[in-house]
């Protein structure tokens, strides 16, 4: 008898145990996958690439990934942005948005293993950070913020009908806004217009910089440049007192003291980049192998406020795309 209920008992904690490692196994297979660690490192704050943050953000969530993020913001600091990449490197993050040019150049130096990808960066072969757009080569990957330039000078006409002397003003330690004016001069040249140009380094360069543009020029084309972006300000009263209208080549720009732009949608863009990085993250493709991309549809965009201040005639066409700041 007591064999017997030695037996039955023994029989009944094998069950139990058995049990036990068959839910384990259940269990861990069914278990939920633990969010991704994601770095982002942003050059500088301004709407565009707030947007482009935004975007990505948003297509993660609408693709089902779930992610932790560790959002820095350099604050136009070039060297905290070796930091921040130090950082990410050190914490062993899954993925890195790097948002601009510098941001991608900074992180992209620190690793080589981790991937990462990019937005609001127009030339990442001029970044040096891909072997080429069909084919990166690298960890490096994304979207490209690349402007229509030639429709965006051909618009200027439009709104400055006998415009005949061309200025342009950038940040000379930005690869992308030298790239864009490279190209931007090229097409004025073909139009017919002189072209004035000058550069900056830094934010405090920008007035006096402006100010010698607009005495030379009929009118201002400023690519998409993260350092006037953050001087829109110090444009809008400079395009104002001197009457030079100035022509951004983004939209956050030319609410922020511009005339008028065919821009990109900078929170698409960052959308796309999220679709990329969902892939990424789900196994299904690699930055090396992954083309970088470009946007996709472009919008034009008039600051009302200030065609009014500079008395010029926004085109029938372009009526519909005026803002008010």
């Amino acid at each position: 008898m007591v064999m017997e209920k030695t037996r039955k008992i023994l029989t009944l904690l094998l069950i139990m145990v058995l049990t036990l490692v068959f839910s384990a196994c259940v269990g861990g297979a069914n278990a939920q996958q633990p969010p991704f660690q994601i770095g982002i490192i942003q050059l500088v704050e301004h709407p565009a690439l707030d947007a482009a943050r935004e975007g990505f953000m948003a297509a993660l969530s609408n693709e089902g990934i779930a992610a932790e993020y560790d959002y820095q913001n350099a604050q136009g600091d070039i060297p905290t942005l070796s930091t921040i990449a130090q950082r990410f490197v050190n914490n062993t993050v899954d993925l890195v948005l790097a948002i601009a040019t510098p941001s991608v150049q900074a992180i992209s130096a620190e690793t080589d293993v981790i991937p990462i990808v990019g937005t609001a960066i127009t030339s990442y072969v001029r970044a040096g950070v891909v072997h080429s757009n069909e084919a990166p080569g690298f960890n490096v990957t994304g979207a490209s913020d690349m402007n229509p330039i030639e429709a965006q000078i051909k618009m200027i006409f439009e709104f400055v009908p006998d415009m005949q002397t061309l200025g342009m003003t950038y940040s000379s330690n930005e690869a992308n806004s030298v790239y864009q004016v490279e190209i931007a001069r090229g097409i004025a040249e073909s139009l017919g217009l002189t072209v004035v140009e000058g550069s900056v380094t830094t934010v405090g360069d920008v007035q006096q910089n402006m100010l010698s543009i607009a005495a030379r020029a009929d009118a201002i084309w400023l690519p998409s440049d993260n350092t006037h972006a953050t001087a829109m300000p110090i444009v809008a009263q400079v395009s104002i007192d001197t009457g030079t209208p100035v022509f951004p080549a983004e939209e956050n720009m030319v609410m922020g003291g511009g005339v008028a732009t065919l821009s990109v949608n900078y929170f698409e863009l960052g959308y796309q980049s999220g679709q990329m990085a969902a892939q990424i993250l789900r196994g299904e493709g690699e930055p090396a192998t992954m083309p970088i991309q470009f946007a996709q549809r472009y919008n034009y965009v008039v600051n009302g406020f200030m065609a009014d201040e500079l008395k010029l005639t926004v085109p029938e066409r372009h009526r519909d795309s005026i803002r008010h700041p």
